[in-house]
């Protein structure tokens, strides 16, 4: 037995098959126990929809008891549609999914432009995305244990010195391009699989290797022009941090803790600072405040990592975000009690104020909401995490500066 439908030209799902559709039912389900030859169907037997503009051909068997009401009832049965509602419902279905995706694409594309794209010149643009520019959570990061550790170098009573915080905070600037730059040529085999990082200058192809080390080279020539302004000690201890910069980006395929050895790079300004003031350290005031800022790392590293760990299970990439999986939020609350026990450390050491440890109270409030709240499934909400810990940054500054001064 077999059914036809014929659907008028004006139904644009079917114009590449002339409009035809042609759907043939097994002679096994006839009511019949024997194959006779199929019967002449009727010629009038036509159903016209003008509303949707198609036409039904539904052939009539005068000799069988398979009447066609049964023959719906049998294609419904089966989940074949003979309704002209269900073409006209699945195509409104696909337009809205088409515009679904447009949508999303559009603001996807509205999202990824930044104030570089719209005012620096074309030629500037990936230098200045290579270096981050318009990211500066990674310069604040950097420049805060630089900036406590100055400011802990301060004598009791006086502001901490002007000078000396600009050009840690210059530092800190380059620096972090630096790193940046020697990440994207390190890590471009792995950037270009990485959704996240595909459209990195170097991974994209809008820079090209040589360009990026040239780059690099001009960086760390500004970089050395701040490092001459120091102290010979101070000199020397910030250049061996970059042994430190440039064996970080390769942790990632050797270690699931690469979040550690970030702590100790990005940490460095915390001796560098106190040194810078001093001519020397202090192992009782600066080493609990360069491991605070190691589990301070710890923690918005931990969290920032959770962005990726698909696609890093994809391409071989370690972190402790894999590390830990499910367990993070147990293991950073950890090493966010040993971040605060280490400042405490560190400022009784240096005799602060009791306004420190108010400020102390705050911070300890900041990275416990953070921990507390942050969603590791929702890459939007790890980055917003992420880039709150500027905030930590400068609550404890805050505390340092009063307790310096009430001191």
């Amino acid at each position: 037995m077999a059914l036809l439908l014929r659907f008028s030209r004006s139904s644009r799902y079917l114009q590449p098959l002339h409009q035809h559709i042609s759907l043939t039912l097994s002679q096994s389900i006839s009511p019949h126990p024997t194959n006779p030859p199929p019967p002449k169907p009727s010629l009038n037997h036509y159903y016209s929809d003008h509303r949707q503009n198609h036409e039904f051909y539904i052939p009539n068997f005068d000799n069988s008891k398979f009447k066609y009401f049964d023959l719906i009832r049998l294609g419904r049965s089966c989940g074949i549609s003979t309704s002209s509602h269900s073409l006209r419902d699945e195509e409104e279905k696909a337009k809205r999914d088409e515009e679904l995706k447009n949508n999303k694409v559009s603001s996807s594309s509205s999202s990824s432009v930044s104030w570089i794209d719209l005012y620096l010149p074309e030629k500037i643009r990936p230098y200045a995305h290579l270096a981050r520019l318009d990211k500066p959570i990674g310069t604040w990061l950097l420049a805060w244990p630089c900036m406590w550790s100055i400011t802990l170098a301060a004598s009791p009573g006086n502001l901490p010195d002007i000078k000396m915080l600009t050009l840690f905070g210059c530092g800190a600037f380059l620096l972090r391009g630096a790193g940046c730059t020697i990440n994207d040529l390190l890590d471009r085999d792995i950037d270009t699989k990485v959704e996240r990082t595909k459209s990195r200058p170097i991974a994209s192809g809008a820079l090209t290797p040589f360009q990026g080390v040239s780059f690099l080279g001009f960086q760390l020539l500004l970089g050395l022009g701040i490092l001459l302004q120091l102290n010979n000690y101070s000199r020397i201890l910030g250049a061996s941090s970059l042994l430190l910069v440039f064996s970080y980006p390769l942790m990632k395929r050797i270690t699931f803790w690469p979040q550690a050895y970030l702590g100790l790079t990005f940490n460095w300004g915390a001796l560098l600072g106190w040194s810078a003031i001093r001519g020397s350290l202090d192992p009782a005031v600066v080493l609990p405040l360069y491991l605070s800022g190691v589990f301070w790392t710890l923690v918005y590293d931990t969290i920032y990592a959770h962005q990726d760990k698909e696609d890093d299970k994809l391409v071989g990439v370690k972190s402790t975000a894999l590390r830990f999986g499910d367990s993070t939020k147990k293991w950073v609350t950890g090493f966010g009690a040993a971040c605060i026990c280490s400042l405490a450390l560190s400022g009784f050491n240096a005799n602060l104020g009791w306004p420190y440890y108010v400020f102390l109270t705050g911070a300890s409030g900041q990275l416990a909401w953070q921990i507390w709240t942050v969603d590791t499934s929702s890459g939007a909400d790890c980055s917003r995490k992420f880039v709150s810990n500027k905030w930590f940054g400068a609550i404890v500054f805050g505390g340092i500066l009063v307790g310096r001064l009430s001191s």
